[in-house]
């Protein structure tokens, strides 16, 4: 056998044990979330994508496919919730709550954090609030509720900040985040069933409270 096909053959096998080596851990690591008791729910995003790879000085375009953007994970620790954590989503709506979370702020039609989220209550803003339970100290976010009833803007809280941040793809967990959907501009506001439905369930949820 030539020299230069024995050493492409050994190349091939190396790079097949690194895949599956890689394939392993990535399921070890999926059943180790799974026994601690976390919901791992893949989030489909509908994105084509296109490289280039350059190989002998040659420039070889491949055909655009679909990229997954990663794993939306559901934490449902109610340990460490606020007393005023009214009204809570059930570990379903959360997950619904993230989606649409997500769908604004890639629209840039969200607000993000306790200063961005008063001022745009303050100015008369609509939308829905989502507040993150596990704050502390508790002062941090205690007027939230009350300006969002002062200005009739539905509100709910989930369990965790962490969801929240990975929701609105910010780097760090985030206490509160207000959809602030655009309503004048029909194209731009495609995740509008979605939000619909969220905003029928917190509504819900409130007379259920009030009865």
């Amino acid at each position: 056998m030539p020299k230069d096909k024995k050493e492409t053959k050994i190349k091939k096998e190396k790079k097949e044990k690194k895949e599956k080596k890689e394939k392993k851990e990535r399921k070890d690591k999926k059943e180790k979330k799974e026994k601690n008791g976390e919901e791992i729910i893949d989030v489909k995003m509908e994105e084509a994508t296109s490289s280039k790879k350059e190989k002998n000085g040659d420039v070889k375009m491949e055909e655009a496919t679909p990229k997954k953007e990663g794993t939306m994970i559901v934490h449902y620790d109610l340990s460490a919730l606020v007393p005023f954590s009214i009204p809570l989503a059930s570990k379903e709506f959360v997950l619904e709550l993230m989606q649409t979370v997500r769908k604004a702020s890639k629209k840039r039609q969200c607000r993000r954090g306790v200063k961005e989220v008063t001022k745009a209550l303050k100015k008369n803003h609509k939308g829905l609030v989502v507040i993150a339970g596990d704050i502390s100290p508790p002062d941090v976010i205690s007027h939230i509720p009350i300006l969002c009833e002062e200005h009739n803007v539905p509100y709910i809280f989930i369990p965790a900040k962490a969801d929240l941040g990975f929701s609105c793809s910010a780097k760090r967990p985030t206490s509160v985040v207000m959809i602030v959907p655009d309503l004048k501009n029909e194209e731009n506001f495609d995740y509008k069933d979605e939000y619909k439905l969220c905003l029928k369930q917190v509504r819900e949820l409130e007379q259920a409270i009030i009865f």
